[in-house]
């Protein structure tokens, strides 16, 4: 939408040029934006200001030089007002709309730019440990990572999605020693149950499975028999729930991999010899301040086990060296000081530690008729995903997880979610496109022709309502939010879009009387611009991964 009225201000300034009124040769792209008071008009720019102190001239005599040059041969700005000290604010013609929306109609993608072909793109999401079913928690790291990697797929980008498969470690010593005393208790032996244990009723299903497939012959087993039941449980049911959220991989890393294939001792050694480790208490040390963070941090531990943030630093020079443009990592407050150390210790090994995006999420709260629903998933008083997508659908689960920016604590109301009515917004935006659907019917049902082949713009001169416009620049915003969102790595710009876009719909709908409409060509003019809307509220949803209903 921009582009066309900054081409127009281009031409301007070179008339003003041209007529010795301005010298310099600054571009007038980037200049405009949507005011946030509508009243000040449809866009507004702040050249006149950018341009000042190259011209010597005050930003009001700039405009006013633009404005007495304008350069609009296709009659696309209605007026342009000069405002304040030099900002010029510009109504837009009904022409620049109908030309606007019929580029939208025929427009294949919807004129989302696709500014990331050629660039290969990683992003790593979910990568929970194997020792429990998914919680609240690890679904809106599910969702978001999920959401980006549609965004990026949608602005051209190659994405591969990863999941890092954590196998190894204290956490699945202590999972194996809870099943395996689940197990004792089982075949009526006893069994000293972890201090620190998994309690989860899962943990109970697995031991009994165990105790199905081999009877008390595990009794005495000393080995990982335990542990590997537990994982391949655990992870099965994973999968599962990812499946129904519609979330695929293209691949698993096992960071046992980093172990035998000597990629954490090479770390180790490279550190070493550019003189940035430091051995002492019986442990080795990053040297912090050399590597730009404020203190040292444990690599290995005085036991011989490497810290977590040794493989993790590994495995983020594995990914860089798989010749990705860029690595996406979606990561939990908890983890923000852990992305600082893998960074700094990636720009110690001399690689690109700016190639490394994180995408940093607040943790989920529940709550059910005001009160808080209290989880701890270590005592097993937690809600798992699944259970949250049995009572409330995939549908809200994925917009409501969507619905606040990442960094911004959520809210997740379980009872506005399981809500059939406006009042739940995921619900209020389906109704959009599922009003838009029955209004078709009815057309059809009333013998209206639908619109149909390559529209053109004389065919939208009876839009000439602010109702009409509105609709039409909220439905134009798309492409630019959705390449906003991408770029930014916040699918919430595309929810709060959506929503806007559906009030805007509703208030248009509830104010006119579309198929009833006595004025030529009204009809049928409408019928495209509503058939468009549906198209970019479809596609919106498809970019969160949810449904667009026909019927509600």
């Amino acid at each position: 939408m921009k582009g066309r009225i900054e081409e127009v201000l281009e031409r301007s300034l070179a008339a003003a040029r041209a007529a010795g009124v301005l010298s310099s040769e600054r571009a007038a792209s980037g200049t405009l934006e949507v005011p946030k008071d509508r009243s000040h008009g449809d866009l507004a720019s702040n050249v006149a200001m950018t341009m000042a102190k190259e011209e010597r001239k005050a930003p009001r005599a700039i405009a006013e030089a633009l404005v007495a040059h304008l350069v609009d041969p296709d009659g696309l700005i209605a007026s342009a007002e000069i405002a304040g000290p030099g900002f010029l604010n510009f109504r837009l013609s009904a022409r620049f709309w109908h030309s606007e929306l019929v580029d939208l109609a025929v427009s294949a993608d919807l004129r989302v730019p696709s500014f990331g072909v050629g660039r290969r793109v990683q992003v790593e999401f979910v990568s929970a440990n194997p020792t429990g079913p998914l919680t609240v928690g690890h679904g809106r790291n599910a969702v978001l990572g999920d959401t980006v990697a549609r965004l990026l797929s949608g602005t051209g980008h190659e994405v591969q999605r990863e999941y890092y498969f954590n196998n190894a470690g204290r956490q699945m010593k202590v999972l194996g020693d809870s099943v395996r005393a689940r197990y004792l208790e089982e075949i009526g032996r006893a069994g000293a149950f972890p201090e620190d244990g998994y309690q989860g009723e899962y943990i109970r299903e697995i031991a009994r499975a165990l105790v199905e497939a081999h009877g008390d012959d595990l009794a005495d087993h000393e080995g990982t028999a335990f542990r590997d039941a537990a994982e391949k449980a655990i992870f099965e049911e994973i999968r599962s729930t990812q499946d129904r959220l519609g979330i695929e991989f293209d691949n698993y890393f096992n960071e046992d991999t980093l172990y035998s294939s000597g990629a954490i001792d090479r770390v180790l050694e490279t550190l070493e010899a550019k003189g940035l480790v430091e051995k002492r208490e019986g442990a080795v040390w990053l040297k912090g301040e050399e590597v730009g963070l404020d203190k040292d941090r444990v690599l290995v531990k005085s036991s011989g086990e490497p810290a977590y943030r040794l493989p993790d630093i590994a495995y983020h020079e594995n990914k860089l060296g798989r010749g990705f443009d860029e690595v996406v990592d979606v990561l939990g407050a908890d983890h923000i000081e852990e992305n600082r150390e893998v960074r700094a210790g990636l720009a110690a090994l001399g690689l690109d530690a700016a190639r490394v995006r994180p995408v940093i999420y607040q943790f989920v709260t529940l709550t059910r008729n005001g009160e808080q629903v209290k989880m701890s998933t270590r005592r097993a008083e937690f809600v798992t995903l699944d259970d949250l997508v049995d009572e409330v659908g995939v549908d809200a689960v994925r917009f409501f997880f969507l619905s606040r920016k990442s960094d911004s604590h959520l809210e997740f109301d379980l009872e506005l979610a399981r809500k059939r009515s406006t009042d739940n917004p995921v619900y209020y935006v389906q109704y959009a496109h599922a009003r838009i659907s029955n209004l078709f019917a009815e057309a059809e049902r009333q013998g209206v022709a639908v619109p149909k082949g390559v529209p053109a713009v004389d065919d939208l001169v009876a839009l000439e309502a602010d109702d009409d416009f509105e609709l039409i620049s909220q439905a134009c915003a798309y492409a630019d939010v959705v390449g906003l969102a991408a770029r930014e790595l916040e699918p919430h710009r595309v929810v709060f879009y959506l929503q806007d876009l559906a009030a805007s719909l509703h208030r248009f709908y509830n104010k006119n009387r579309i198929l009833g409409d006595e004025a030529p060509g009204r009809v049928q003019a409408r019928l495209l611009l509503l058939g468009t809307v549906q198209r970019v509220l479809a596609a919106g949803l498809g970019l969160l991964g949810v449904s667009a209903p026909e019927r509600m």
